[in-house]
């Protein structure tokens, strides 16, 4: 098999420069991240007063400890509902990613009830769909963590009943694989 040369002048003034931007952007991504951990936070008393644990604290319990985590879809409804970018929270009210569970990779979806109770977005329902497809095409099992508050009423849109439905029987699939 032929090896691979870099032609990257890793000493270059062009590589720093683009390393130095690249990791202001990695820093940005980061702290809209933080947003989103932030503001499920802010629910904590809540969550002690009935003896819950929050989201994340869930999520850190079910995986293997040592083990790694890919989150997907972190900025799934970032300024789609809110448009200021100060603002906007993304994640669209789910934690998503892939972890391992007593050793085995599984696919997991957390509702992140510390936002908004963890009722439905948009950008949150997509993303679901799309974790669901993957956990599928790569044969994951899937684990859906359900604290919800189901859909915000007041903000919903008739179209998105289907999409409502459709993350239910993609869960009855999976369960059935």
């Amino acid at each position: 098999m032929p090896q691979f040369k870099s032609k990257i002048a890793t000493g270059s003034d062009s590589f720093a420069q683009n390393r130095k931007d690249m990791l202001t952007l990695i820093d940005h991504l980061r702290g809209l991240e933080k947003r989103a951990v932030d503001a499920s936070e802010k629910r904590r008393p809540t969550f002690e007063k009935r003896g819950q644990l929050t989201p994340h604290e869930r999520l850190k319990r079910l995986l293997d400890p040592g083990m790694p985590w890919l989150q997907l879809y972190n900025m799934a409804n970032y300024m789609v509902e809110d448009s200021n970018p100060d603002t906007s929270i993304p994640g669209g009210s789910v934690i998503l990613g892939i972890g391992f569970v007593k050793g085995v990779r599984c696919m997991i979806w957390v509702d992140d009830s510390g936002i908004r109770a963890g009722a439905a977005t948009t950008g949150g329902w997509d993303a679901s769909k799309g974790a669901q497809k993957m956990a599928q095409d790569l044969k994951l099992p899937f684990i859906h963590l359900v604290e919800s508050a189901g859909a915000n009423l007041m903000e919903y849109k008739v179209e998105l009943w289907a999409h409502g439905g459709m993350l239910f029987r993609n869960l009855a699939w999976l369960s059935a694989a």
